[in-house]
């Protein structure tokens, strides 16, 4: 389902894009494409984020897509509008291609092996959460569009989203929309800036903190620790993991 149609306002930017090759950086943080800038901050839109699989078992939750998943999404979704497809399936397609794509799927999939999710979920591998067991998974991010400082992508930090209200406010009030329209599930948030958007929404009572696998660090190659913070908190997250599925499976 689409949480919001903003493609229909980025539509012509798409589709007058040029075909046939990668674009650049400067092709893509273009005004045409600019949601909001506050400063040396902006957001730009990318369409994968729209859409919601209101009947997911698990929601991975990173901070915000960058300018590479940035491209992924809105080329995929090009492709869709010029076969003819509705905004939702162009978004939902989108989604499926750009939604942590790279090195850092393969990351992520890794460590939830490792903690033994495709056991409790019925599967064989995690990565077939990006694949055959698709409809199990909800992925999006707290920044919900593609946010950058100074043009590079932007990490969470300098400043901190917890004490800049241009991106908190955006990612509390997304959130909120997000996890209102999901059914009961496993929620993972991905790194410590994740984890304290949520840990806000768990004290107002809108997030089921038992639910949430407290701890797993963020899978990017940008985060030079996470196998270090892995190794560490394993211990805990397999706890977790197994009452957190427990609950959500009542």
């Amino acid at each position: 389902m689409l949480i919001s149609r903003h493609l229909q306002t980025y539509r012509e930017a798409i589709l007058t894009l040029p075909g046939g090759r990668s674009w650049t950086r400067e092709e893509l943080l273009t005004d045409e494409f600019r949601m909001a800038r506050q400063g040396e901050l902006e957001t730009y839109y990318a369409p994968h984020n729209e859409y919601l699989n209101p009947e997911a078992q698990i929601a991975i939750v990173g901070i915000t897509p960058g300018l590479a998943q940035m491209r992924i999404s809105i080329r995929e979704a090009r492709l869709a509008l010029l076969e003819g497809s509705t905004d939702e399936e162009a978004c939902r397609r989108a989604k499926e291609e750009a939604s942590f794509a790279g090195s850092m799927r393969s990351d992520l999939t890794a460590m939830l092996d490792e903690l033994g999710l495709p056991g409790l979920l019925g599967i064989r591998s995690s990565r077939e959460l990006f694949g055959e067991h698709r409809p199990l998974l909800h992925s999006t991010s707290v920044l919900r569009y593609p946010a950058f400082r100074k043009r590079q992508n932007y990490t969470g930090s300098s400043p901190s989203l917890l004490t800049t209200p241009f991106l908190l406010d955006r990612a509390v009030t997304d959130m909120k929309q997000e996890f209102g329209l999901l059914q009961r599930s496993l929620i993972v948030p991905l790194g410590k800036t994740v984890e304290k958007v949520l840990r806000l929404l768990e004290r107002e009572g809108t997030l089921d903190g038992r639910l949430c696998l407290w701890g797993f660090p963020h899978p990017s190659g940008a985060n030079g620790h996470r196998y270090r913070q892995f190794a560490s908190a394993r211990e805990a997250m397999e706890r977790q993991l197994a009452e957190a599925v427990r609950l959500f499976k009542k």
